[in-house]
């Protein structure tokens, strides 16, 4: 569900472009409210995506992402071997942890942003094959990508829960505030 974004205070590029971020991860949040873990694991398309693990995916590209701008390795590093792991739960991990822990980052995320000199300065992209050799990308720029990759997902999660219970966004925000 769209919600509002508030107009950012004149000259608050940063706290604009983090609010729409924070908007759109709400979608994901919300559409595994009521569920249980097994609920959110299911896959009721002939897609391999699930509620909890788009939930997972995104937290984890999150921290990753901004861990690269901070000249840091991602908390997980992916590769062929286990790159469909950051789209399941696995060896016991909950909806509820993940949750908590895409809290966590979002917190880290913010502060970095906020705590940047410049949304003008840049960061290297990583040495992946999908990359431009020798390319950086700008602060600016990483917040963009997290607000199109979390927003991308968001619309994935909306077509899954209703898949899942018939439950809509607007209904899932009633349950938000109860």
């Amino acid at each position: 569900m769209v919600t509002h974004v508030r107009a950012e205070a004149h000259g608050d590029e940063r706290g604009a472009l983090l609010s729409f971020l924070a908007e759109q991860r709400g979608g994901i949040r919300r559409s595994v409210l009521g569920l249980t873990d097994e609920q959110a694991s299911g896959r009721p398309s002939a897609s391999e995506l699930s509620l909890a693990g788009l939930l997972k995916h995104v937290a984890e590209t999150e921290q990753g992402w901004v861990a690269r701008a901070k000249g840091e390795a991602p908390a997980v590093k992916r590769d062929e071997s286990n790159w469909h792991e950051c789209f399941v739960l696995v060896d016991g991990e909950t909806v509820e942890q993940q949750l908590a822990y895409w809290e966590k980052v979002a917190a880290e995320t913010e502060a970095f942003i906020r705590s940047v000199p410049s949304l003008d300065d840049t960061f290297a992209l990583p040495n992946d094959p999908w990359f431009p050799p020798d390319e950086s990308v700008s602060m600016r720029w990483l917040v963009l990508h997290l607000i199109r990759e979390t927003a991308r997902h968001a619309g994935h999660a909306d077509i899954i829960r209703e898949s899942l219970d018939g439950k809509t966004a607007f209904e899932l925000v009633g349950l938000a505030q109860s």
